[in-house]
């Protein structure tokens, strides 16, 4: 056997090798990505169920609370920017939206003893309430399944294989600047 045969039989082994270690970068960073497309599907559903709840809370405030119309329209644009949202950012922002929405739609729900016993709207706001933990489970989720594939393909050599590829770093589910605020809380008596 001459040197030339064995000189090919190592490019060949070098060069599927390389393929392989290739080929597995790839596998992962398809991975990776499907685990924040499933991760997003589950903040989604939350969303979903959210929204879908929304009109029946509102229904029943709006019962007792007929001259709050500014506070109602204000929900239905919010539930509708939700829905209509078609990624990440734009969902983050719309489900910020509504969730300052919803603050100021129990805030009037305050003004009314007769709702705040009503069996319906306790239901309701419980259910919320339940949605809401939900929500931020997947939220966390999300974010760190986005952590995870946001740093496969930023780091050596993934990052040459990323870019060709095109493999682009996804969006965080982000907080907004009031909910990052402190929460201020007083137990000073007002004068009466």
């Amino acid at each position: 056997m001459s040197a030339a045969f064995w000189v090919l039989i190592a490019v060949v082994a070098v060069a599927v090798l390389i393929g392989l270690f290739i080929w597995g970068l790839y596998n992962g960073l398809v991975t990776s990505r499907m685990r924040v497309k499933e991760a997003w599907s589950g903040i989604d559903v939350q969303l979903k169920r959210r929204s879908s709840l929304v009109p029946n809370l509102v229904e029943t405030v709006k019962g007792y609370a007929t001259h709050e119309r500014e506070v109602f329209e204000n929900v239905t644009r919010a539930r509708a920017a939700l829905m209509s949202a078609g990624d990440a950012k734009s969902a983050a922002e719309a489900n910020n939206q509504l969730t300052g929405a919803l603050k100021t739609l129990f805030a009037v729900a305050e003004n009314y003893p007769q709702l705040r016993a009503s069996e319906n709207f306790m239901q309701l706001q419980k259910e919320l309430s339940d949605i809401e933990a939900k929500i931020a489970f997947a939220r966390q989720f999300y974010n760190s399944n986005v952590l995870e594939y946001n740093t496969k393909i930023q780091v050596f050599p993934n990052v040459l294989l990323a870019r060709s590829f095109g493999f682009t770093a996804a969006d965080f589910f982000a907080a907004t600047e009031a909910e990052r605020a402190d929460v201020k809380v007083s137990f000073e008596k007002k004068a009466a």
